[in-house]
C-alpha cells in the first residue's frame, strides 16, 4: 500500500514565449549578463543574428574562450551516473562549477496604438518589449526553470531564445527569485536532468547537496517523529519511484527524475484496521511537515506500508 505526498505548495507559471501576465524584471545578475552582451550584439559588438555555433562565432559573452559546448565535468558526472559508478549527487556537485545557459525571450510590455490595416483590420505595434526569463509548468503544477548545458541544445529547444551564460549557481538563484522549485537541464534533449528543490537551494547557496534518501540526519528525524506512534515499529528511507530519469533511447539513469525522490517505508504492527493506518499516516505527515530538516531536505515523498515481522 503506497501513499504519495508532496509537502510543498504548487505554483503556476507561464508557458514559454506566451508573454502572459505581468512583466517580470530580470534578476540583477542575469540583467547584467544580458547587458554585457550588448543587447542585439555580444560583448565584442558582434550581432547575434546569423551566428553559428562553431568556430570563432561560438565565443560566448562573459565567458572567455567559451565555445558553447557542455561543461566537461558535468558530462563526466552524467557518464558516471549512466555507468553506475556515480550518483545524482555527483551530477549536482559538477553543476556547482559549470557554466549553463539561461534562455531569455522578448516579452511585450506595452502595446503601441492600433492602426487600420489594408483590409480594415487593426494592427498593433510593439511599443516596448522587455526581456524575460522563461519558466515552465511541471506535470505536478510547480514552476520549473529550463537551463541548458550547451548553446546548441538551447537553440534546438527555442531558436528565438537568447542564451545568457551564467554559472549554474547563479541560475539556481534566478530560479529561487522566480519562485521556481525545479531546474530542468536540457529539456527536449537526449537526456533531461531535473534538479529538485533542495538541490536548487543548495546550488544557490553554494552548499553540498545530499539526496534525501541518502541523508542520515533526515532518517533520524523521521524516526524521531514516529516515536509518538507505538504501532510504527520501524522507519526506513529509500530512493523514491521518481528518482530515475530516462534518455531518449529508453535507457534509465538512477537520478535526475522529477520525483517523488524519497520513499519512506513504515513497518506497522499487525492487526491495525484501515482507519488506524490512515490516522498514523496523517499524524506522521503532520509531524514531519513541522520538522525543519524534513522541510528543507525533502522535495516529495511516497509512503509505503509494511507489516512488521512478529
Amino acid at each position: 500500500m503506497t501513499h504519495t505526498h508532496d509537502p510543498h505548495d504548487s505554483h503556476d507559471a507561464a508557458q514559454p514565449g506566451t508573454g502572459a501576465g505581468p512583466v517580470r524584471h530580470l534578476p540583477g545578475h542575469i540583467a547584467a549578463a544580458l547587458a554585457g552582451a550588448g543587447g542585439a550584439t555580444d560583448s565584442a559588438g558582434q550581432p547575434w543574428a546569423g551566428r553559428s555555433l562553431s568556430g570563432d562565432d561560438a565565443k560566448i559573452h562573459n565567458f572567455e574562450d567559451d565555445d558553447g559546448t557542455a561543461d566537461a565535468g558535468y558530462l563526466a558526472a552524467l557518464a558516471g551516473l549512466a555507468a553506475g559508478t556515480g550518483d545524482e549527487a555527483a551530477v549536482v556537485a559538477a553543476l556547482a562549477t559549470a557554466r549553463v545557459f539561461v534562455p531569455i525571450l522578448a516579452q511585450l510590455a506595452e502595446e503601441g496604438e492600433a492602426a487600420a490595416g489594408p483590409h480594415g483590420d487593426q494592427l498593433h505595434s510593439d511599443k516596448q518589449a522587455d526581456m524575460a526569463l522563461v519558466t515552465l509548468k511541471a506535470p505536478d503544477g510547480r514552476t520549473a526553470m529550463p537551463v541548458f548545458t550547451s548553446a546548441a541544445a538551447l537553440k534546438a529547444w527555442h531558436p528565438e531564445a537568447r542564451p545568457v551564460a551564467v554559472y549554474a549557481a547563479r541560475a539556481a538563484l534566478s530560479a529561487v527569485a522566480e519562485g521556481a522549485e525545479l531546474l530542468v537541464l536540457d529539456p527536449g534533449s537526449d537526456l533531461t536532468f531535473v534538479v529538485r528543490r533542495p538541490a536548487v537551494w543548495a546550488l544557490a547557496q553554494q552548499q553540498t547537496w545530499t539526496p534525501s534518501y541518502a541523508d542520515p540526519d533526515l532518517a533520524g528525524a523521521l524516526g524521531e517523529g514516529a516515536v509518538s506512534f507505538p504501532a510504527v515499529r520501524r522507519v526506513e528511507i529509500h530512493p523514491g519511484g521518481g528518482v530515475a530519469s530516462a534518455t531518449a533511447d529508453g535507457r534509465r539513469l538512477p537520478g535526475g527524475g522529477a520525483g517523488p525522490e524519497l520513499r519512506v517505508v513504515l513497518y506497522l504492527e499487525d492487526g491495525l484496521d484501515a482507519a488506524g493506518v490512515q490516522s498514523i499516516v496523517a499524524g506522521l505527515n503532520n509531524a514531519w511537515a513541522r520538522n525543519e530538516i524534513f522541510a528543507e531536505r525533502v522535495d516529495s515523498i511516497e509512503v509505503k506500508l509494511q507489516r512488521a515481522a512478529p
